[in-house]
């Protein structure tokens, strides 16, 4: 089974508010990608790849209302927090945070945790208070997972090291995985491989014999968990990852980086028929 996840960020912002978004109206966005991407997607068998899309809050209700019958689009939220409603407790005190079980209401079934940029905001926080713990981080992270899972929402788990961690790699995997998911259902993850030191204009990606060393640490440890990788699906590195067999699908954002940047349903059919070789 091959997943092709798609990380929508917040590519819903127009460009002259600073974002990339030229494809629709902000308000018709999350409809317009799901209505122009999910009937090309018919034509792969939905017993051998996934598609999820995670969108940002706001469009989730339209993606999901643009589902047609038989759609093999699955749509996702970008997050939830580590605590949720529960009947006989809290009925929904949770200004500003995302819970579970209100994205499963929704209609999501899945989401993304521990994306860099996440992991970054967390630590971040932690550092304001004089603290630099990322176990503390993988912990909340694990909490994110539990009520995701709780919820009946998949999970996305992204891991990564970082520039500086990249001499302890395997320290740093290790954790991230066996703290985690510790206590969890792993048969509803699957987990996403960030070379977080790598991600960035100027930056050179790491090559198919280090994606593959990693991909076959993260199973040794995880246990038979699909990997994917998370650094960025592309049109130029599609081919490259379909041929590593470690390998369970890819992660896709952007889809140019040069000129209009910006996601492009288009160019996403094109990145997915490179993937999957037709």
């Amino acid at each position: 089974m091959k997943f092709i996840f798609l990380n929508l960020k917040r590519f819903d912002v127009p460009k002259e508010l600073g974002g990339v978004n030229t494809i629709s109206p902000v308000r018709d966005w999350g409809r317009y990608i799901v209505e122009n991407t999910q009937e090309k997607l018919k034509v792969y068998d939905p017993n051998e790849v996934e598609f999820v899309m995670f969108f940002p809050e706001a469009h989730i209700i339209s993606a999901v209302n643009a589902l047609t019958e038989g759609s093999p689009v699955k749509i996702g939220c970008q997050g939830v927090f580590r605590d949720d409603t529960a009947v006989g407790g809290n009925f929904g005190a949770f200004t500003t945070n995302r819970t579970a079980n209100s994205m499963k209401a929704m209609g999501c079934g899945g989401t993304i945790i521990g994306h860099c940029e996440e992991r970054r905001d967390k630590l971040g926080i932690m550092q304001e208070a004089g603290v630099a713990d990322t176990d503390a981080v993988n912990r909340i992270l694990n909490k994110e997972i539990k009520c995701a899972i709780n919820a009946g929402l998949k999970v996305l788990y992204c891991i990564g090291e970082t520039s500086e961690e990249q001499p302890h790699w395997q320290d740093t995997l290790r954790k991230q995985l066996k703290i985690g998911l510790d206590g969890v259902d792993k048969s509803q993850v699957v987990i996403a491989y960030e070379p977080v030191w790598a991600i960035g204009p100027g930056k050179t990606p790491p090559g198919r014999d280090y994606i593959q060393m990693i991909a076959k640490f993260i199973k040794k440890v995880a246990g038979d968990v699909p990997v994917v990788y998370g650094g960025g699906l592309k049109q130029d590195n599609a081919e490259m990852l379909a041929s590593i067999p470690e390998i369970d699908g890819g992660l896709i954002a952007l889809t140019r980086f040069s000129g209009e940047i910006g996601f492009y349903p288009d160019e996403y059919l094109e990145i997915i028929r490179n993937y999957m070789g037709n």
